[in-house]
């Protein structure tokens, strides 16, 4: 870590150098700073979404990128060649995807309010009331991602991307389903930019599956094309399955500080997708998320993020994860049990129904994991935090 360069007071990530309070307070001068971090990270891809006029236009992700001859689309799957935009990935026929199997139930943001892991949804969605031993999730990692966060978890999706392969048809993944599979989960990088192949598999498992329960999820920034929420909602409605959507910060000069982008597609799509929920209220249909990122996801930005779930229903399931050193922000720290319990104690404040602190198995909670709201131990009130290990 480093001292802010701008007020040289706060720490700041090496990667940015700017620390949170000044990415709110200054965010022109903290411009360059971010512009040079994602240059760092995105290199040879473009350090934002292009907006080339009279480009080659992308609709397949939210950003719609306009993209000069000869340059390629933020994701990386897409490029303008002569003129014509070319897509080397993320198609119905061909996708940069791998996929293994996970025992259920498994670590999961929804494990703990989902058919796999909980009383939701039994019997028409899962095959066992409580922990659905016995069968399995398909966890399918696609290759390309339309967020550049600094912090990424799983930051194996660059080399994917730039290579291009593992290569697979919509067909091949969904011949990976077997009798065992009991959902399917789509997350990387993230669905956003190849949701043509992950809609045309998901469509073939469902059609072909020789087992009655085959739940259908996905894990996302949420950075979505609007003309595929109808789909990816239907899927999941029908299936059992559920929407996650990892919402990174609530002030866009932050989230754009370490994600590259703005939130303010993700904020409308999850909005959108809320409306749903009066269709399945159980299992629940969209799940919310937050990594805790020390220095710059706080209280405030948990807890702003709480009142704007609160104001499409409260009864949306919210957890909240401990971040681990990784990709450019390795010089952090791990999430603190203060950072962690303040979080947790700011999001009841506000009043939502359902909330964990998830990842249980960093050490940094010391043991202790609250879970809030309905799906608590019979012993344990309604209102009030229950601790377990």
């Amino acid at each position: 870590m480093t001292n802010c360069k701008l007020c040289d007071k706060n720490p700041a990530a090496e990667i940015l150098g700017i620390c949170k309070e000044c990415l709110k307070e200054q965010p022109e001068k903290a411009l360059v700073y971010v512009q040079q971090a994602h240059g760092k990270s995105r290199n040879p891809l473009p350090a934002e979404p292009p907006r080339v006029s009279g480009g080659a236009t992308c609709q397949i992700c939210a950003h719609n990128c306009q993209i000069s001859p000869g340059e390629w689309g933020f994701c990386g799957l897409r490029a303008n060649k002569e003129g014509r935009l070319i897509q080397l990935g993320g198609t119905p026929k061909r996708g940069i995807v791998s996929w293994y199997y996970d025992p259920l139930p498994t670590n999961c943001v929804a494990d703990w309010i989902c058919p796999a892991g909980s009383n939701s949804g039994y019997p028409n969605y899962s095959y066992k009331p409580g922990e659905e031993f016995g069968y399995k999730n398909l966890a399918v990692f696609l290759g390309a991602c339309s967020f550049d966060c600094l912090f990424c978890q799983n930051d194996s999706y660059h080399q994917m991307t730039r290579r291009l392969y593992p290569v697979a048809t919509a067909e091949q993944l969904a011949q990976a389903v077997d009798a065992r599979t009991a959902c399917v989960c789509y997350f990387g990088g993230d669905p956003s930019p190849q949701m043509p192949f992950a809609l045309k598999a998901s469509h073939l498992m469902l059609k072909n599956k020789s087992n009655k329960i085959l739940r259908i999820c996905w894990e996302t920034n949420g950075n979505i094309h609007p003309r595929f929420l109808k789909a990816i909602a239907e899927l999941s409605l029908n299936s059992g399955g559920c929407i996650k959507f990892d919402l990174k910060a609530w002030n866009n000069h932050l989230h754009k500080a370490l994600t590259g982008v703005s939130n303010q597609q993700t904020l409308a799509n999850f909005a959108a997708l809320a409306e749903y929920i009066k269709n399945r209220p159980d299992p629940p249909f969209l799940v919310a998320s937050t990594l805790l990122v020390p220095g710059y996801i706080d209280p405030e930005e948990v807890g702003a993020i709480a009142k704007f779930i609160i104001s499409l229903n409260r009864d949306i399931p919210y957890s909240l994860l401990a971040f681990h050193p990784s990709y450019l922000m390795d010089d952090l720290p791990p999430t603190s049990l203060q950072q962690a319990q303040e979080c947790y104690e700011t999001a009841v404040k506000a009043g939502l129904s359902r909330i964990k602190l998830g990842n249980i198995n960093l050490a940094c909670f010391l043991n202790l994991f609250p879970i809030h709201g309905k799906d608590l131990p019979a012993s344990t009130e309604e209102n009030s935090p229950a601790w377990s290990s």
